[in-house]
């Protein structure tokens, strides 16, 4: 395969749908790459995996798939797929084989922030409105944050506990962007994450939406994915 790829896919997490890709997306098409936006469902990781993978699919050569979030952990089940060049985790979670985002969402008792998460109905859970903007998009307009805020997509526990069968990022290479203002996913989880997988690092102030609010160093790293360096 190609080490030089000129298509991306991005897959989003939880609590957002595909349209928070549009500043990347608008970029990546500017630099004449063909872009596809997976609207995967959030309520099992396997379902989630598996329309990473129809749009997998659909591409005709190397393949730089993304994830940002939760979005790490369907990446790194969905990322064997044969058209997939290199990864890219955006302040994501990055599980191995046997583990899920819930085995990797911070301990209370070790000092770092932990989300708001909260639940909505049997099996499924939000955010906290109120506590949005500060654990998710502190540096968004507060206008902006409380339209995520309300519009936020439910998230299932089955995509929460989904168990990854074979990751990814084991065999495929992998670049990482930790955003270190993250009230999500603490930036020194992020750091072990990407340092137990070999990822290449940057590192970039910013919060968990970090892929909306600076969707050019998003755009970047993808770049250099893209072009294997």
């Amino acid at each position: 395969m190609s080490s030089t790829a000129t298509n991306v896919v991005l897959v989003h997490g939880a609590f957002v749908d595909g349209s928070g890709w549009q500043g990347v997306y608008d970029l990546l098409k500017r630099d004449g790459y063909r872009v596809s936006v997976v609207q995967n469902p959030t309520l099992t990781l396997e379902g989630d995996a598996e329309a990473t993978r129809l749009i997998l699919d659909r591409q005709d050569g190397p393949t730089v798939l993304v994830g940002h979030s939760y979005g790490g952990a369907v990446i790194s089940e969905a990322g064997n797929h044969p058209r997939v060049s290199a990864l890219v985790y955006v302040t994501a979670f990055m599980p191995d084989k046997g583990e899920s985002v819930q085995t990797l969402i911070p301990d209370p008792s070790s000092g770092a922030p932990v989300p708001p998460i909260v639940p909505l109905a049997d099996g499924f859970l939000v955010l906290e409105r109120d506590k949005f903007h500060g654990a998710f998009a502190g540096d968004l307009p507060a206008e902006q944050a409380a339209f995520m805020a309300d519009s936020q997509v439910p998230w299932g526990v089955g995509a929460v506990g989904g168990v990854v069968t074979d990751a990814a990022w084991r065999t495929k290479p992998s670049w990482y962007l930790v955003a270190t203002e993250d009230q999500t996913i603490p930036p020194q989880a992020q750091r072990a994450m990407s340092e137990r997988a070999g990822s290449t690092v940057v590192e970039a102030a910013g919060s968990h939406a970090i892929y909306i609010s600076q969707p050019e160093a998003v755009a970047t790293l993808i770049k250099q994915a893209a072009a294997g360096s």
